[in-house]
């Protein structure tokens, strides 16, 4: 794959050619994936019943520090897999009953993704199909998964671009994510149901309220409404889980029931409708996959 030999895949806009080294993601030429199975703690649009059949690849490109994750966006844990192995895992997915296919931070192996995709789209894979990232992504990367997702879930991490400096390593999480998630807007547009209410097509944000930051979530959350208003909807996450030791003391702390409520109550002021909340209990390690690439 040749856009591998000069990558460019993300806006940290490497250069590198991955058959050789490895850029700021940490990923080479092939796949590496950390563990896939029927996931029921995503929204319940995508979890449903018999869950959402979500496969996590290793490496990231974006690497917040207080990831919960950590083991595989930092570390690298995983195996490395082909091509045609990630789509025999996509067919046993959906063979288990699952209701979509969920990418989980794929976007630095968006042109080996692609490929599985186009031979088996609509042929032998025929449920959603879900991308589910970071919005630290680049318009021709996207442009690759047109007609390919069904659903885009994507984060909007920060509204101010010193929180992505400090926390995320990047000068300008903010125009490139907002560009992003339009790019990922355009290609499926509003959201569309099946007769059980689960997703079939259609855009859902997740804003994640960090600590000492409810000013900057607030911000996020009206600018999604005022670009989207309910054609989209907005997934607020109270589930922040300290499992790194930060640097920022804020960061080494849950949120509290009272910050979240105050953020969800700006949200119902300035009429939100379409929207996720959670309920007590989603800050605990538990929720956390555990991570076995003994089934690969």
């Amino acid at each position: 794959m040749e856009l591998l030999k000069h990558c460019m895949l993300c806006p940290r806009k490497c250069g590198v050619n991955r058959y050789e080294t490895v850029g700021a993601c940490g990923a080479t030429n092939q796949i590496r994936l950390a563990y896939y199975h029927l996931h029921q703690w995503e929204e319940p649009v995508l979890s449903g019943e018999k869950g959402s059949g979500t496969i996590f690849f290793s490496h990231c490109n974006l690497k917040c520090i207080y990831c919960q994750n950590k083991k595989i966006s930092i570390d690298g844990y995983g195996k490395i897999i082909s091509n045609k192995k990630l789509g025999e895992i996509m067919l046993k997915l959906q063979e288990e009953g699952a209701h979509n296919i969920n990418l989980v931070t794929p976007t630095h192996y968006v042109p080996n993704i692609a490929s599985v995709l186009r031979k088996t789209k609509d042929k032998t894979l025929t449920i959603p199909v879900v991308y589910n990232t970071s919005s630290y992504e680049s318009i021709g990367t996207l442009m690759m998964m047109n007609r390919l997702v069904d659903i885009y879930l994507a984060d909007l991490r920060y509204f101010d671009d010193q929180l992505g400096v400090n926390y995320s390593g990047c000068k300008d999480y903010f125009e490139n994510a907002t560009m992003a998630i339009d790019e990922m807007y355009r290609q499926v547009g509003s959201c569309e149901f099946d007769e059980s209410g689960l997703m079939k097509k259609g855009l859902i944000v997740r804003v994640l309220i960090l600590p000492g930051h409810l000013d900057d979530s607030k911000k996020i959350i009206k600018y999604l409404y005022q670009t989207y208003g309910d054609d989209i909807f907005i997934s607020i996450m109270n589930q922040y889980t300290p499992v790194n030791h930060c640097l920022y003391e804020n960061l080494n702390r849950k949120l509290t029931e009272k910050e979240y409520d105050e953020v969800i109550q700006y949200a119902l002021e300035l009429g939100v409708t379409n929207a996720f909340i959670q309920e007590e209990g989603t800050q605990e390690e538990s929720f956390i996959p555990h991570f076995d690439k003994s089934i690969l």
